[in-house]
């Protein structure tokens, strides 16, 4: 009896071990997997060989589902394919898997579900590939905790993508079933009455939105149109044909300091008459139903020509109505208007009047953002809302993974609490856009799975997924240098913002280090704390393996991050022996020693950059550098 009981146990330990391995290799995690006895191809305790199994992977892999397929059956030998659709599945976008012995039945809601059921039977077949194991007989009941799950690419401060390496993230995104893509705009699309603004920017066209909007579409994700309508004009303003329509066509006092030609003037009739022209020749080149019109850190406003009418009005009223203006003309088009909201968080007795129609993108980056106290005054008012965290990648060069991990996790939770119609990842390429694509990867990934499971932890086994899915790389290295990389800057020990030490010494270096709340913060031991973790890292890359379709440029740029990031300690801990810790009292051979290093990185930036994103922006994003470069010359 005693001899049972233990055969009994060790076959149930035995089936909880793959039971873990097989759920190590599902990102994101499915709502529920329950695990059963026996395996895929077992016929009366006989373990058929995996070459017996590649009718399955080749027939899934060539498995399309459209419209005109509503079930699937592949009987052969023994096993058999189903796929079905079942629009009485409780929640929206379910789907069912089921695998026994001898067959698999993957059951969706819809054909969206379908593909996130055939997403993960992917990975479990991926699963039996690479670890030689069995696949055992499971059921998985998924859906997404939230109806819209996106990511965001900014494209306007100067990096805009190639098609190729646009198609290479979808595809990405889509296995990790994210189904909203946007692509932030402020001047890099090609408008045909508006070449000034865009004519050294390498935009996006109406043929290459069309075919973007097509590839999306077949793997259901929805491309957003974005064009951001109010703040963030800098590129439209500086033009002598555009300064009419500035707030502040000259210099105006704001929360920021001393600014002009960001905003445009709500009260100028011309502000909505050019949204008109724009958007009426935007729009038709998607079919999504949706768009964002932006209208976030208006900071200009009622400072400049607005300001009497901000005066008698309310600035918060006169936000409002122009937003509904704009609101309007995107009616007129069919669509629903996505806003970024911000600027009426600070005008909170205004959110009931926002028509019910419009969308709020409620966005936040820092781990303490507080979306518990700012998304129920959305809801209250009975509007539809995203959470919008963010990768936190931007000016940070190789990442800032603690903190964004913690901001994706919260919007996630508070999201899924309160009713969030969408969850939004954000990935911004604010003064240089000098992170690259593979150091954004993780909080991607992280992003992803939060936004399909909000309870399930997204960051358990990401090395191992990063390594498995996006870099390929049997020796565990890529992604284990990479996520070393992105929380380096936990060791210069200052306070947590929208920078890092390496961005801020490379982005401010003209300014006083004690003027600003995290650079008045920086110590010389903690710094080269940091440099040791990142030479760790670099050592770590150099016996990295990866062998995606990228792997070439993976590498490349991920050890000119590290570069880059070297030099912003480099200077840094110059400044901090410098006297009143200034770049330009660096001692001469010192700021020759980093004006070499500068150079070089400068070379490789320019060549990199070509390689996955367009020639236009490129002069913008190396000028800040050559900048940096020149004031060594001082």
């Amino acid at each position: 009896m005693k001899r049972h009981i233990t055969i009994a146990l060790i076959f149930c330990l035995s089936l909880i071990s793959r039971a873990e391995q097989v759920n190590d290799f599902l990102f994101p995690k499915p709502q529920q997997l329950n695990i059963k006895k026996g395996f895929l191809n077992q016929i009366n305790g006989n373990q058929y060989s995996l070459e017996d199994f590649t009718w399955l992977i080749e027939k899934l892999y060539d498995l399309n589902i459209d419209g005109s397929i509503k079930s699937f059956s592949s009987p052969l030998i023994i096993n058999t394919l189903n796929l079905s659709i079942d629009t009485t599945l409780q929640h929206n976008q379910e789907y069912q898997l089921t695998i026994d012995s001898t067959s698999i039945s993957l059951i969706g809601k819809d054909e969206a579900a379908l593909f996130y059921g055939k997403q993960t039977l992917k990975q479990i077949i991926s699963y039996h590939m690479t670890c030689k194991e069995p696949i055992p007989c499971l059921t998985i009941h998924d859906w997404p905790d939230f109806e819209r799950r996106g990511y965001m690419l900014d494209i306007s401060r100067d990096k805009v993508p190639t098609m190729e390496t646009l198609y290479h993230m979808i595809d990405l995104l889509a296995s990790w079933k994210i189904n909203e893509f946007q692509l932030y705009t402020e001047h890099t699309y090609a408008y045909k009455n508006h070449e000034v603004v865009w004519q050294n920017s390498s935009p996006m066209t109406a043929e290459e939105i069309k075919m973007l909007d097509i590839y999306c579409k077949s793997r259901f994700i929805d491309l957003v149109p974005n064009q951001n309508s109010f703040g963030h004009m800098e590129n439209w303003l500086q033009h002598d044909r555009y300064v009419d329509l500035a707030e502040c066509p000259t210099d105006c006092k704001t929360i920021w300091g001393t600014r002009s030609l960001s905003s445009l003037n709500p009260i100028n009739p011309g502000s909505v008459q050019l949204m008109q022209e724009l958007y009426a020749e935007l729009l038709p080149n998607f079919t999504s139903k949706y768009f964002n019109i932006g209208c976030d850190e208006t900071v200009e406003l009622g400072c400049g020509l607005s300001a009497e009418y901000c005066k008698e009005k309310g600035k918060g009223n006169v936000y409002l109505e122009y937003l509904i203006k704009l609101n309007n003309e995107v009616n007129k088009h069919g669509r629903q208007a996505q806003f970024w909201g911000d600027i009426i968080l600070n005008h909170p007795e205004l959110i009931p009047s926002i028509p019910k129609n419009m969308t709020a993108m409620v966005w936040g980056y820092e781990s303490t953002y507080p979306f518990d106290e700012n998304l129920p005054k959305f809801k209250q008012a009975g509007l539809e809302f995203y959470v919008c965290p963010g990768t936190s990648t931007w000016r940070s060069i190789i990442g800032r993974n603690h903190d964004a991990f913690i901001n994706l996790k919260k919007a996630a939770i508070n999201g899924k609490l309160y009713g969030a119609k969408g969850y939004l990842n954000t990935n911004w390429g604010d003064h240089g856009h000098w992170q690259p694509l593979s150091v954004c990867y993780p909080a991607m990934a992280v992003g992803s799975a939060y936004s399909w499971n909000s309870k399930a932890n997204a960051t358990t086994h990401l090395e191992k997924i990063l390594n498995h899915y996006v870099f390929n790389d049997k020796t565990g290295n890529t992604a284990k240098a990479v996520l070393e990389l992105g929380n380096a800057y936990l060791a210069c020990k200052i306070p947590e913002g929208n920078a890092n030490a390496f961005h801020l010494m490379l982005h401010r270096y003209k300014w006083t280090m004690k003027g600003h709340y995290q650079t008045k913060m920086l110590k010389i031991d903690p710094l080269l704390e940091a440099e040791k973790i990142i030479d760790q890292a670099s050592q770590t890359i150099n016996r990295s393996k990866p062998e995606c379709a990228d792997s070439t440029i993976v590498v490349n740029e991920i050890k000119q991050a590290i570069a880059l990031a070297k030099h912003g300690i480099h200077l840094g801990v110059a400044r901090l022996n410098a006297r009143d810790f200034s770049t330009i009292n660096i001692a001469g051979e010192t700021k020759r020693q980093l004006k070499e290093e500068l150079a070089l990185i400068i070379i490789t930036h320019e060549y990199l950059w070509t390689v996955r994103n367009r020639e236009g922006g490129l002069a913008s994003s190396s000028q800040k550098l050559k900048d940096l470069l020149d004031y060594y010359d001082n």
